[in-house]
């Protein structure tokens, strides 16, 4: 098998996360990641601003800035398990798929099912895959594929081996995965058996670290083998070759822009096979 190229790409969510400290915009986001050195990014529906309604606008301005759109982010108030509210919530995938449509490529990553009300979690489990499962049809129906992004955050109802498995059991195979090797850790999984169990589902990944207390540490300052879980991957038979790297450690909120520079520049220090960045 042909080993892919990898490109790296940012995530906005290491700007997202300082919440009202954060006083720029998608335009700063652009010209933040474009000068440290990559050659993607993946923006979230928070930090997109006023381009949500132009995307012709930003696909220029990314352009401009020599980078690509990866995937757009999105979550939900509902958690995505509240079945009341299970149409508004496809109504707004709707809408980002079509906003990724216009960037050849892109994919639309939708958050983690969260727990946030009383109930049966395998009830919850079913409204979460019946949301994934419609949004990823309407994402085939435009060329857009759509994928699933688990988080080790608050309330999370895919934290552990057993809820990746009981959520994957119930999605329909169209459905993508975005891997976060933080996430994976924090929700103390064997990394190398969760990536190989769902390979065919990986279409891009996600990349950051944490120590052994599960605190998010700076790229290859933590536990995770970033050399093993990059050949992992690179096997997976959808893999598009994009590395994303998302950064949430006390060194980021301090300096965002300056984290994810030496995050790239620790990863153009490894000695990975196939490298394009």
């Amino acid at each position: 098998m042909t080993r892919p190229s990898f490109n790296f790409a940012c995530q906005t969510f290491t700007w997202e996360m300082l919440g009202a400290r954060w006083t720029g915009g998608p335009d700063d986001l652009v010209a933040a990641i474009s000068a440290a050195g990559y050659r993607g990014i993946e923006i979230t529906d928070t930090m997109i601003g006023s381009y949500a309604a132009r995307p012709k606008e930003f696909a220029q301005r990314l352009a401009d800035a020599g980078l690509e759109l990866v995937s757009f982010a999105f979550g939900s108030d509902s958690g995505f398990t509240e079945a009341a509210l299970v149409e508004a919530d496809l109504e707004i995938a709707k809408c980002w798929v079509e906003f990724a449509a216009h960037f050849p490529g892109a994919l639309v990553s939708m958050g983690s099912a969260t727990v946030m009300s009383e109930g049966s979690r395998a009830q919850k489990f079913d409204v979460a895959a019946d949301v994934y499962n419609r949004a990823s049809e309407i994402g085939r129906q435009t060329g857009v594929v759509v994928a699933v992004h688990p988080s080790s955050h608050h309330n999370t109802l895919l934290l552990s081996r057993a809820d990746y498995d009981a959520l994957f059991a119930r999605l329909n195979p169209q459905v993508g995965w975005v891997p976060d090797t933080g996430h994976i850790l924090r929700g103390g999984q064997a990394m190398e058996a969760t990536l190989r169990a769902y390979l065919e589902r990986i279409r891009y990944l996600h990349l950051k670290d944490v120590d052994a207390t599960g605190t998010w540490a700076m790229l290859g300052a933590g536990v995770c083998d970033i050399g093993q879980v990059i050949a992992t991957v690179a096997e997976a038979p959808q893999f598009n070759g994009w590395i994303v790297v998302e950064e949430e450690s006390a060194t980021a909120g301090r300096d965002p822009a300056a984290a994810v520079r030496v995050n790239l520049q620790t990863l153009r220090g490894l000695d990975l096979a196939g490298v394009s960045a």
